[in-house]
């Protein structure tokens, strides 16, 4: 078994495994990486021949696990293109997203290489995306090499609990096993149960290491962390103001929108129209329309019926009153500019009403990151639209992860037992403060760190 590691930076970023298993190639995840532009943002894929890959793998809709997807499938046109078949409801809506989003910048931003990809591409491509049931073993090496063959390759895919159809893929063959961890929530949230893992065993684990640098609080719990939330969101509205929650359109926005259906319902909260941005709507949607096909809690419940959602765009919060206590919960986690959420920040920011809470990563170069960072009262740069901001508006953090905690994360190692641990999606401290607990709980295993197009032997 040989690994490579084809994100082009050393951080979080375009997510992508090359795997030659047993003779056959397969490419797990085709993400872009969210800090850079064009062709660079994209995985090493050059580093492949154009028969190398046999079948490519999504373990979830998220950009930096499927940005990259349809120029993979340009360049390995024979590939089988797999994922489960809640992702094969999304897939589509996310790679259009992205593509009028590449046009968009090409535009304003000048980037020539955009888009990377076609609306024309993206509906070509998709007549081969396969979506499958978890945990049903599949085959997807070549038929002209396994025929007659006993103990072809399969993989299948594990809930992962992380998004909407997210999933580990656990790869079985003749000799050796392989589970690729993908991103993987323990914790169950609002409305999605937590990961499936209890009963994977492989040789190699490719492991995500998202918050490995980033303890649990002694006394954290998530359960508080909403009251929390429920708390500040109480006291904005008291006082007339509006809140605004930054959510990433898949994933976070329902779960949060699920939340609010419960606090409008329990009467801690009062009923209120919630906008949100247009993918963030289409997703919502779809988490209604597939709620049978989902682990999850709350199954009756439809996000669209429950709630008076009303789509808001950049056009629309420009002319806006943003008195009279609204909530906002809008796609753009990092506030980019020419989005709603970082138009709707540049006028809030002033008001000492309003409140805008984050309850995710935000990068500490983007907007949103900066807006973070920023002191009650102290002019910040908040982004090239909108130049110096002194923010007076409350501002609060909550964590509220779709992913494992790094206690599990290692945990995760002793229920695999694997012989090996491939350490990825993660910065250096993740990784060092993973690789070296790893190696103190199981001096055992061999646990390997490959840099961008680096190989290893597994």
């Amino acid at each position: 078994m040989r690994i490579t590691n084809l994100n082009p930076d050393h951080d979080i970023g375009a997510s992508a495994w090359h795997v030659n298993f047993e003779g056959h190639g397969l490419l797990l995840d085709a993400g872009v990486h969210p800090k850079r532009e064009g062709h660079a943002s994209l995985p090493l894929l050059g580093k492949l021949k154009d028969d190398d890959v046999d079948a490519i793998v999504i373990s979830h809709c998220h950009h930096d696990h499927v940005g990259g997807l349809p120029v993979a499938v340009r360049k390995f046109p024979q590939a089988h293109v797999m994922m489960t078949e809640l992702s094969y409801f999304l897939v589509e809506r996310v790679l259009h997203n992205s593509v009028n989003v590449m046009e968009r910048q090409k535009t304003e931003l000048g980037i020539r290489e955009y888009p990377l990809f076609t609306h024309e591409e993206v509906d070509d491509y998709a007549a081969v995306f396969q979506g499958f049931k978890y945990r049903r073993p599949i085959d997807w090496a070549p038929f002209h090499r396994t025929r007659g063959k006993a103990n072809a390759p399969t993989l299948e895919f594990v809930d992962a609990g992380h998004t909407l159809g997210s999933a580990g893929v656990l790869v079985r063959g003749a000799r050796e096993t392989l589970f690729y961890s993908g991103d993987v929530c323990f914790h169950d949230q609002t409305m999605l149960r937590g990961a499936q893992y209890g009963d994977v065993r492989a040789d190699v684990l490719i492991l995500e290491t998202t918050r490995g640098a980033r303890d649990v609080p002694k006394g954290f719990t998530r359960a508080k962390e909403l009251d929390r939330l429920c708390e500040a969101m109480r006291g904005v509205l008291k006082r007339n103001g509006s809140v605004l929650i930054p959510a990433f359109a898949l994933g976070r926005t329902q779960e949060l929108l699920a939340q609010l259906s419960i606090w409008m319902d329990q009467g801690r909260l009062p009923r209120k129209t919630v906008h949100l941005g247009g993918l963030g709507r289409v997703f919502t949607e779809i988490y209604d329309l597939e709620s049978h096909r989902a682990n999850r809690n709350l199954s009756g419940l439809r996000l669209t019926e429950a709630l008076d959602l009303r789509v808001t765009s950049p056009n629309h919060v420009q002319s806006m009153r943003l008195g009279g206590g609204q909530i906002f919960v809008i796609t753009a986690g990092m506030m980019n500019a020419n989005t709603a959420a970082h138009d709707l920040a540049a006028r809030m920011a002033g008001d000492e009403r309003h409140g805008i809470f984050f309850v995710g990563y935000a990068d500490p170069d983007a907007p949103g990151g900066r807006f973070k960072q920023s002191r009650f009262g102290e002019p910040f740069f908040f982004s090239d639209a909108a130049g110096d901001v002194t923010r007076r508006c409350q501002m609060e953090d909550f964590d509220l992860t779709a992913h494992a905690n790094r206690d599990e994360l290692v945990q995760l190692v002793e229920t695999v037992d694997p012989k090996v641990v491939i350490l990825g999606h993660g910065d250096g401290p993740a990784r060092a403060w993973m690789a070296a607990e790893i190696r103190r709980r199981y001096p055992r295993v061999k646990v390997v760190e490959p840099g961008p197009g680096e190989s290893v032997e597994g």
